[in-house]
């Protein structure tokens, strides 16, 4: 769209557009232009295959190691345990295949956001047609709840108001002129523009459509919404990382076997079971269940707590946030303008409540009699809900307005003090009205009350107060004198500065009707109304608990910079040091400037969609996890683009809903927060479940390793190495996925993306426990082979030991820290009955005759499971030891351990 349409003339505009500013274009013309430009749509880029989005699931190199596995599974007819295999990458897959479909619906949103029809002036006469044959240069006339059809340059205008939020993020309904304005006047600032997507709240005007479809602003946001991707997730990065180092360990040590096979002139064969028994060993099939089990549930809490996920892996996203980038109308505020505070000559209210919800308090502070100031707070809340055009409604048991939120703002602090509307219109029927004008910046409401006609009038203060003289004070009605307009104009600075916008209300008893122009003179004032969309009762500390957990909160609005900064300092996201930046300066900075500057920003103010996306970038380009929260159109390319997209569910646009990973159903802000726990939560599941899973391969690899080191025969068969992976491991790891989430979880710092999941620490106990399994498991095979054992019977101990001393770590590996007592045995009641079941189904293999022949095993005696059970404890015990130690030399001198 060419930037300079609000800088010219109407004549200069309709030359331009070859179109008429009074007759609008010739049909005959407007049928050209349909078929030269195409239709008013935006257009819906070319979707990828269904084949396509299902092949991308199998990029991972976790899957496709898996799928080695199976296959090596199958080559040595173990086709049960190679279809378990297959059955896991084949649901993990279908996961990945549903929410990737079904985020493609994001940029196909936009489109349902055109006026289904709209009325055009053409040859001089009125018509409706559908929004999709709006060209350029057609006259658009515009009504009160009418649908904006394209971008338009207005050329008439009357008490004209259009609601902007989904586009700019404009909290207020935003006047609208035919002022000419300058060239470089930003979109949220376009008094003379209306714009495809939004609405009219009130006037009517004509305007000549500059734009329209994919020339239009939302079209420019579609192409952005385009060019956006998020990446992949820190824990997608993570898994992959870890495959590759298996899947290079697994090579090596195989490699090594093998070659050490050759050399001692081991058969071809026996050589081929060894490399197969390691390869199998090394795989850990279980994780990626492991991994959806644990995003599965996580997203089953999250919806608990009225966070909707819409893609699984962006649940651990929210767990390593380090930024949330959040919009700041409907998100950290309420999203409805709301009266804050009341001043009388008497005294300053203070109202509670939030929004258009009845339910509130009026506090009277610093009044000497608080009758009499309640006498005088009376009057003015039936000065400003007679003064109204307005209606409060509900609707599915909520709150909502018909109207203007300014004048549905004064009806609800009206019903807080007890005077509702309905009972003013019954009992003070309305004779007159003078109706808002942007030139006379006032309004006036004549009613007859007790047999007495009063007029009612609200507007600009400055306006109002020039035509008050007199004032209702404590002492009743006193002329108004210089002293007490200068207290006045003090008052309604300082709700000024609190970034309120501020409303004067008077009222004049009248003998007659007079004339409009004699109506709104020596009048008395009542009072000022300061109001605007206040920030939500619980995003205070919602913003703390995220400072407490290493999180930055930055407000990113097409808000007026100082209410930005007013909610900022109130909630808390902006401090010393910390600066605002307008969306103009942004157009200044370069991409390295902005990413050079980003961590000193906390507000950003008057900015469009694709300054919300140069911002995400630039966290992004610094290496931090960014979480982009937001409703509008506006948003939708920066909600797509972050790391986590995080989209309100009620006030949201359809358009953000379809861009973000995860909707949050209440539209609070704490409810992140609540997510961004679980998330966290999430993420130290899977790594409980990585360290019991890898600690068990790394066992059984060393078993193996040592046998053919040693020369002696293999201590486990392929068939019992699968068997422990898929069924042993595997189901406590599935358990440990559901361990009860930290208490402390949000009092640590945010994990950097780039760390890995397999850390040191993770490793060093990883090795330690897998070192000290297979250091019993392979004692207890050469203690039964030197006692004259057979292999089978040397076998059958160490396959039972060695599962046993897996069962039993799992409890050990809930916590890194917090030894078993602690934790609690009985508080993962899942993780007990699985151990439990798995103890009973070794059994099984143990005494049934068929699993018997298939896992060549023997059956073991009571003495024999006593003396197995003793010696698989002892890992856990001195893993268990090992963290008693640690935590007191981490403990400071004197503490107890």
């Amino acid at each position: 769209m060419t930037p300079l349409w609000h800088a010219r003339s109407v004549g200069e505009l309709a030359t331009a557009l070859g179109s008429d500013a009074k007759l609008g274009l010739r049909r005959d013309e407007a049928a050209r232009r349909l078929d030269a430009e195409g239709p008013n749509e935006l257009r819906r880029p070319e979707r990828r295959s269904a084949l396509a989005i299902l092949a991308r699931q199998f990029a991972s190199l976790v899957i496709w190691v898996l799928i080695g596995a199976a296959l090596v599974s199958l080559a040595f007819g173990e086709v049960a345990d190679s279809s378990a295999i297959i059955a896991i990458i084949v649901l993990n897959a279908l996961i990945g295949f549903v929410q990737e479909y079904r985020s493609e619906r994001a940029v196909a949103a936009l489109a349902r956001l055109s006026a289904p029809r709209a009325r055009v002036i053409r040859d001089g006469a009125a018509e409706i047609i559908a929004a999709r044959e709006v060209v350029r240069g057609d006259l658009l006339v515009l009504d009160a709840g009418d649908l904006v059809a394209a971008d338009a340059r207005l050329i008439e205008a009357s008490s004209l108001r259009t609601n902007e939020a989904p586009l700019t993020g404009e909290s207020e309904p935003v006047e609208k002129s035919t002022a000419l304005l300058a060239e470089t006047t930003p979109i949220a600032d376009r008094r003379n523009t209306v714009f495809l997507g939004t609405s009219v709240a009130n006037g009517s005007g004509r305007a000549l459509v500059i734009a329209t479809g994919m020339g239009t602003e939302v079209g420019a946001i579609a192409k952005l919404l385009e060019t956006a991707s998020s990446g992949e997730t820190p824990l997608q990065q993570r898994l992959d990382q870890v495959a590759r180092r298996l899947l290079w360990a697994s090579l090596a040590i195989v490699s090594l076997v093998f070659a050490l096979g050759l050399l001692r002139g081991l058969p071809l064969f026996e050589l081929f079971m060894s490399a197969v028994s390691l390869a199998v060993a090394a795989v850990p099939e279980g994780l990626p269940a492991v991994v959806t089990l644990a995003l599965a549930l996580g997203v089953e809490r999250m919806a608990r707590r009225n966070a909707l996920v819409r893609s699984l892996p962006a649940v651990e996203t929210l767990g390593c946030t380090e930024v949330i980038c959040t919009d700041k109308t409907g998100t950290l505020t309420v999203g409805e303008m709301t009266v804050r505070k009341l001043v009388t000559d008497a005294a300053t209210i203070r109202v509670t409540g939030e929004g258009y919800s009845t339910v509130g308090a009026l506090l009277v502070d610093g009044a000497a009699d608080p009758d009499q100031a309640r006498d005088g707070l009376a009057a003015l809340l039936w000065a400003a809900a007679a003064c109204n055009d307005a209606e409060l409604t509900r609707r599915d048991g909520e709150p909502g307005i018909v109207g203007d939120p300014t004048e549905a703002a004064l009806l609800v602090v009206a019903a807080k003090g007890g005077i509702a509307r309905e009972r003013i219109e019954a009992e003070a029927p309305r004779l007159l009205t003078v109706p808002f004008d942007s030139d006379r910046k006032r309004m006036a409401v004549v009613r007859r009350r007790g047999g007495q006609l009063v007029a009612a009038v609200k507007g600009a203060p400055e306006v109002v107060l020039e035509r008050c003289s007199w004032i209702r004070t404590s002492d009743g009605v006193v002329p108004l004198d210089e002293a007490r307009r200068a207290r006045i104009r003090a008052a309604v600075a300082l709700l000024a500065n609190d970034a309120l916008r501020v409303l004067a209300l008077a009222e004049r008893p009248l003998a007659e009707l007079p004339s409009s122009e004699d109506l709104e003179t020596e009048l008395t004032f009542l009072g000022l109304a300061g109001m605007q969309d206040p920030p939500r009762s619980d995003a205070r500390d919602a913003v703390a608990r995220c400072r407490r957990a290493g999180i930055r909160t930055v407000m990113i609005t097409g808000d007026h910079p100082d209410t930005a900064r007013a909610i900022a300092v109130e909630l808390g996201i902006f401090g010393a040091g910390d600066e605002v930046v307008l969306g103009a300066e942004l157009e200044a900075l370069g991409d390295a400037a902005l990413a050079e500057r980003v961590e000193r920003i906390s507000v950003y103010a008057r900015v469009t969609a694709e300054h919300k996306l140069r911002i995400v970038r630039a966290w992004k380009s610094r290496g931090v996890v960014v979480a982009m929260t937001g409703d509008g159109v506006n948003d939708a390319p920066a909600l797509r683009e972050a790391s986590i997209g995080v989209a309100m569910g009620r006030t949201g646009t359809e358009v953000a809903k379809e861009a973000a990973d995860m909707v949050i159903a209440d539209d609070r802000f704490a409810s992140i927060v609540d997510a961004v726990e679980e998330g966290r939560g999430i993420f130290d599941n899977v790594r409980k479940s990585l360290g019991y899973l890898l600690g068990g391969n790394v066992g059984e690899l060393a078993v193996m390793l040592l046998a053919t080191l040693s020369g002696t025969p293999l201590p486990l068969l392929p068939v019992h190495l699968l068997w422990i992976n898929l069924v042993t491991d595997g189901l406590p790891a599935l358990a440990l996925a559901t361990d009860p989430i930290d208490p402390d979880v949000l009092s640590r710092p945010p994990r950097r993306a780039a760390s890995p999941l397999a850390d040191r620490r993770l490793l060093v106990s990883t090795l330690l426990a897998g070192c000290l399994t297979a250091a019993v498991t392979f004692a207890v095979f050469l203690y039964e082979l030197r006692a004259g054992s057979g292999v089978a019977t040397a076998r059958n101990a160490a396959f039972s030991v060695l599962v046993i001393s897996e069962l039993l770590r799992a409890f050990g590996e809930r916590s890194e820290t917090r030894s078993l007592w602690q934790v609690g045995l009985l508080s993962n009641v899942r993780l007990f009955a699985v151990v439990a079941a798995s103890f009973g189904l070794q059994l099984v293999i143990h005494h049934s005759p068929a699993l018997e022949t298939f896992f060549q095993t023997e059956p073991i005696s009571l003495s024999q499971c006593a003396v197995w059970i003793s010696l698989g404890t002892l890992p856990l015990a001195l893993l268990e030891l090992r963290k008693l130690v640690l935590r007191g030399h981490r403990a400071p001198r004197g503490a107890a351990a």
